[in-house]
């Protein structure tokens, strides 16, 4: 599991990435997955206002029921 991560896993992690990437290409990775989770929260917190909205929408107003059609005359 993730929670069970300890210090010596973590540096472990720290250097693979480190020997893969390079000390000059990391700051520019945090930064761009940075930028990607702001902007999947502001996505999720975005949906979930519109949800919060058609619900609050919902009930608001009942329901609107069609009136009957009128019948012609036909005389």
């Amino acid at each position: 599991m993730i929670g069970d991560i300890g210090m010596q896993e973590l540096m472990v992690i720290f250097l693979i990435v480190l020997l893969l990437f390079g000390a000059d290409r990391i700051p520019s990775l945090a930064r761009g997955l940075g930028k990607g989770v702001r902007e999947f929260k502001r996505v999720v917190n975005n949906a979930n206002t519109e949800i919060q909205r058609a619900i609050d929408i919902d009930e608001e107003e009942p329901p609107r029921r069609k009136p009957p059609p009128k019948e012609l005359d036909r005389s």
